[in-house]
């Protein structure tokens, strides 16, 4: 009998679905002009497990788009994506030209310094989602795309 429970709790627990724990790096929004309606978040994402960045959100926004840029014909194209990979173990950089988090319908003008809340919804192969909240701080225009680090986590 001892056996037989011991059996069922180590099912149970391989059966449990692995929540992802999702580090975030370097994450920043670049700050706009006065009546500039959009801009992009950008960041780098570290999971344990395979996972998804399924959706973003932002009070500062009233469109918030997962986008991917790509050379087609010699022409930048960007395009929102239905959700971005998180392969186990990889770091997957969200950055200017490549993959980010499209802020359009800008509520105000971020300027330099702002703090912007952003909601990431993240997926794991179970189809369970979990959100991570994070600030991150608006940098000019005209800054370089990694800066000071910031470290947020979710279990």
């Amino acid at each position: 009998m001892k056996k037989l429970v011991l059996a069922s709790l180590f099912a149970t627990f391989l059966a449990a679905p692995a929540s992802a724990d999702v580090t975030v790096g370097d994450a920043w929004v670049r700050a706009t002009v006065p009546s500039q309606k959009a801009t992009g978040a950008f960041m780098l994402l570290t999971s344990d497990v395979d996972a998804r960045l399924v959706a973003a959100r932002s009070s500062v926004a009233g469109v918030v788009e997962i986008h991917e840029m790509v050379m087609a014909n010699n022409v930048m194209k960007m395009s929102p994506i239905p959700a971005l990979d998180l392969p186990a173990g990889k770091a997957v950089e969200l950055k200017p030209g490549g993959y980010h988090v499209m802020l359009m319908d800008l509520k105000a003008q971020v300027k330099d310094g702002d703090k912007v809340p952003l909601t990431l919804v993240i997926e794991g192969k179970d189809g369970k989602q979990q959100t991570l909240e994070l600030s991150a701080p608006a940098r000019p225009l005209n800054a370089p795309a990694s800066g000071a680090s910031m470290q947020h986590k979710q279990h």
